[in-house]
């Protein structure tokens, strides 16, 4: 199960606090498996804090910045924090597990700790509540709303802060709901014939999906704008070269809009991407997308050599799980 509730944790960044005086903030970060040598911070207000790599493959800088959230990005990995002026903080994470891997310590370090935490509390809670029955998981559910609650108000964080995220866990509640619903729907899906497609293929003419029956059908929805979607491409990249020449095709399917037809054109050949590239007739609104009821990208789906649906929500290429779900698929199909 993807993590698919932290976002409502990032709209914080959007929250603005009562305007202060800037005091400095002593800031640290040590990275393993690092994507750049460059770390930002962004913030309310334009703040762009951009901290170089030193000599001890460290990040360090003391600068000044109101309290409130802020996001820093280690390339296009990303995370939230919460900064308060007269703090020392270390940031310490694995880039190739980030969202498993973030602690911080020092002064000032409980309100990005606990921002941390309840996103790996999140991700634990989709991998068990949402393989339940409809009262099983809202049993769950409510037992997780008091200990969250409970986290916060019970902790010692700063006050400006503890608000914010109480009023926060509404909306995160009423999002946790509708993705439940979601998988619920898609869960009834499996074993059913997929809707059928017929899209322009980047190399020419056009490609229907039932062209493509008689293998199992790996299907990336994505955008050239969109940032998780070309992350997830050199994963992508990698599982097409492991299973070239297997019972498997992939697909990968932009959602652009036609103004953005040549961004698209050029961005596939630029990336060398492969796959089959196919563009959506209508971005959105297409009837496939319609039909899948697809309202966040990247989504990846999976089906059958037949064109039924194996998961109408398939893990990312970045998910190790995706790679075990393969293997044992194509095993049982050369048996």
């Amino acid at each position: 199960m993807k993590k698919v509730f932290y976002s409502s944790l990032l709209l914080l960044t959007n929250l603005t606090l009562l305007a202060q005086a800037p005091k400095k903030i002593k800031f640290k970060a040590v990275i393993e498996n690092r994507k750049s040598d460059t770390l930002i911070i962004r913030g309310e207000n334009a703040f762009n804090q951009i901290i170089p790599i030193n000599s001890s493959k460290q990040f360090e800088a003391t600068f000044a910045a109101p309290k409130g959230f802020y996001q820093f990005f280690d390339g296009q990995s990303a995370s939230t924090m919460y900064l308060k002026p007269e703090t020392d903080i270390v940031l310490m994470f694995d880039a190739d597990r980030i969202d498993k891997s973030i602690t911080y310590s020092g002064k000032g370090s409980d309100e990005s700790n606990f921002l941390a935490k309840f996103g790996i509390r999140e991700e634990v809670f989709t991998e068990e509540a949402f393989a339940k029955e409809p009262d099983e998981f809202q049993r769950l559910f409510e037992i997780k709303k008091t200990q969250d609650r409970e986290s916060i108000e019970n902790g010692n964080y700063d006050p400006e802060f503890k608000t914010i995220i109480l009023s926060s866990f509404t909306n995160n509640d009423r999002y946790i709901l509708q993705a439940y619903q979601g998988i619920s729907k898609e869960r009834k899906l499996v074993g059913k014939a997929s809707p059928e497609f017929t899209f322009e293929n980047h190399k020419g003419g056009t490609t229907k999906l039932t062209d493509l029956k008689g293998k199992y059908v790996y299907i990336d929805i994505w955008a050239t704008w969109c940032a998780p979607c070309r992350q997830e491409i050199p994963y992508l990249q990698k599982i097409e070269k492991k299973y070239d020449g297997k019972k498997i095709t992939f697909v990968s399917i932009s959602i652009d809009q036609k103004k953005d037809y040549e961004k698209w054109k050029s961005f596939v050949s630029e990336k060398n991407l492969g796959g089959i590239q196919l563009l959506a007739d209508n971005d959105w609104n297409s009837d496939f997308i319609l039909k899948y009821e697809v309202r966040g990208i990247p989504r990846f789906i999976l089906l059958d050599p037949n064109g039924n649906i194996v998961s109408a929500d398939a893990q990312r290429p970045s998910d190790p799980k995706l790679q075990d779900k393969l293997d044992v698929l194509l095993q049982e199909a050369n048996k």
